[in-house]
């Protein structure tokens, strides 16, 4: 059932001034965090990886979250996500799906992560795993997250990896094939923008294959919202309706990291 809810450093793999300077805004949260960020680099085949780890501030182990970044590549605004996640309690690990490559504007990222192919990106996101569960300061329990390009590939690595508790699904395409819903291993929440039809319409039928399979898919529409309002919200020129459905968004999804505990 659709709900609607009222209202919604640069990365590696992106070089242009124009690109650095649109998220100048996501800077302060890097600069100024209390919070431990890092580089980690490990193999995933016969790649070197690079990813970004956030730690919370806490006395127990934590969950991990793999976070899948949007299509723009690795930004200054996911890492500052991942930020925002250690904030609520628990390990955010971002790997750079574009690892050793630059590019000259975000045409050229966005063409590139087009591009790659499925079984690298799985094995990637495989070998992410991989490193979250032996990070000393983890407690075992891993989950996925990911935006736009990354929000699709969220609710396919739910099918991919029995080991995730949850995934986290934010306007990306949802899982339409039979074969792959009936192996999905966790729960999936989806947060999608009410604006965004080219996404909501592989919702239904989502909806419906989960459904039939017996698997958990909670999809919430947040009003008036545009697509990428998890970013655009943020933004110091946001809409009211961005603003509020990245508002209720982070309060949905600060409960259900609650659950990953």
């Amino acid at each position: 059932m659709r709900i609607l809810y009222a209202a919604a450093a640069v990365a590696l793999t992106l070089a242009a001034a124009s690109t650095a300077s649109a998220q100048d805004w996501a800077k302060p949260r890097l600069e100024n965090s209390p919070r431990h960020g890092e580089w980690v680099e490990y193999k995933s085949g016969n790649r070197m990886l690079k990813a970004f780890v956030v730690y919370p501030e806490r006395k127990e182990k934590a969950p991990v979250v793999i976070v899948i970044h949007e299509i723009f590549g690795l930004t200054d605004w996911v890492r500052g996500l991942c930020d925002q996640l250690a904030e609520n309690g628990v390990i955010a690990i971002a790997p750079d799906m574009l690892s050793g490559q630059t590019f000259p504007d975000v045409d050229g990222a966005r063409k590139a992560i087009g591009a790659l192919p499925n079984e690298q990106i799985i094995g990637d996101l495989n070998a992410t795993a991989a490193v979250a569960a032996k990070i000393p300061a983890a407690n075992g329990t891993l989950a996925v997250s990911g935006f736009c390009w990354g929000g699709g590939w969220a609710f396919e690595f739910a099918s991919v990896n029995p080991k995730l508790k949850s995934a986290y699904s934010f306007y990306g395409p949802a899982l339409n094939d039979p074969g792959q819903v009936a192996s999905v291993h966790c729960p999936v929440y989806g947060f999608y923008a009410e604006n965004d039809e080219r996404v909501n319409a592989t919702v239904p039928k989502a909806e419906e294959l989960m459904k039939n399979a017996g698997k958990k898919f909670e999809p919430v529409f947040y009003k008036g919202a545009g697509h990428g309002f998890m970013r655009a919200g943020e933004m110091p020129e946001a809409s009211p309706e961005n603003k509020q459905a990245r508002e209720d968004a982070w309060a949905r999804w600060k409960t259900l990291l609650k659950q990953l505990e």
